[in-house]
């Protein structure tokens, strides 16, 4: 993928067999998504490696470059509990998502929405793309509602978390149909003008359905979906996932990621991917090569 990467960006021209190789296979998959959508969200995991950051970067670039549109959509939960452990606030969890006091949120939005998202945009940039970072605060693109708990989590308050009420898709398709790059921090707000903490899967699963993407990528720090054996799935049907969900063997902080692909396969997009951003240039291996890597759900 370096090779690829040098051809297409940088214009390299010392070819070799190898090279022409990656761009041969490359080929069908760049004409087949040139002028359509791709949704990408990036785990906070992924971002604290800089090697990590830049290969990113480079990759939705390159994407760019060859008459794609990727969104970004990037959390932030290691940095989050880093700052909030620093300024003596304790980290909770329940059902796969942090409760978000008051004390919290003005903390977590100066995170995600200032340092994290900045972060990135100012790498996309120093590397010759064009970024824009957005809250979901801005232009009112996240519309947000506080989270009930359900089930066994039903008498906790989650406080500032929130999900997605509605999101007016305007501003991003106004950056997207640009030479920009949308880049944007999962906060939003509610009826009530309080800011919400809102889980990156939710709101990227969300804008992928809106913006009807062609492709869905969930950058995370796992192979993808593991079965009861702890065996990576390569491709698995909105059905067989539920079933996962139902046994158990899906739980915790996969249960975003999971329920936000199966709302955008159900919702128009045809297939999510769940791969492992820690490699490399994980986003080109998934889009450009026959074999691709991590986890793809199906509709049927």
């Amino acid at each position: 993928m370096k090779q690829l990467e040098d051809v297409i960006i940088r214009g390299e021209q010392k070819l070799t067999p190898s090279t022409a190789k990656i761009l041969v296979e490359a080929l069908p998959y760049i004409q087949q998504l040139s002028g359509s959508t791709i949704v990408i969200k990036l785990g906070g995991n992924a971002m604290i490696d800089e090697k990590l950051k830049q290969n990113f970067a480079r990759d939705v670039i390159l994407l760019k470059q060859v008459g794609m549109h990727p969104v970004v959509i990037h959390g932030g939960g290691p940095q989050i509990t880093d700052y909030l452990t620093k300024v003596g606030i304790k980290s909770d969890f329940a059902d796969g998502m942090r409760i978000t006091d008051p004390e919290s949120i003005h903390v977590i939005e100066m995170v995600l929405g200032g340092l994290v998202n900045k972060d990135l945009v100012k790498t996309i940039t120093a590397l010759g793309g064009k970024a824009v970072g957005l809250s979901g605060k801005d232009g009112g693109l996240i519309r947000a509602k506080k989270v009930i708990g359900k089930g066994e989590f039903k008498n906790i308050d989650f406080k500032n978390t929130g999900t997605v009420q509605s999101i007016d898709p305007e501003v991003v398709r106004l950056l997207d149909g640009s030479s920009f790059i949308p880049v944007i921090a999962p906060i939003g707000i509610g009826d009530d003008g309080k800011t919400y903490n809102i889980n990156a899967d939710i709101v990227a699963g969300k804008i992928a359905h809106i913006l009807q993407a062609s492709k869905y990528l969930i950058l995370t720090d796992t192979q993808g979906i593991l079965d009861a054996d702890d065996k990576l799935i390569q491709s698995i049907n909105a059905e067989g996932v539920r079933s996962l969900i139902s046994r158990g063997v899906i739980s915790k902080g996969m249960l975003p990621k999971v329920n936000s692909a199966l709302e955008a396969v159900s919702s128009g997009v045809e297939h999510v991917q769940i791969i492992n951003g820690t490699f490399d240039h994980s986003v080109l291996l998934e889009l450009f090569t026959d074999e691709g890597i991590g986890t793809m759900i199906r509709r049927k």
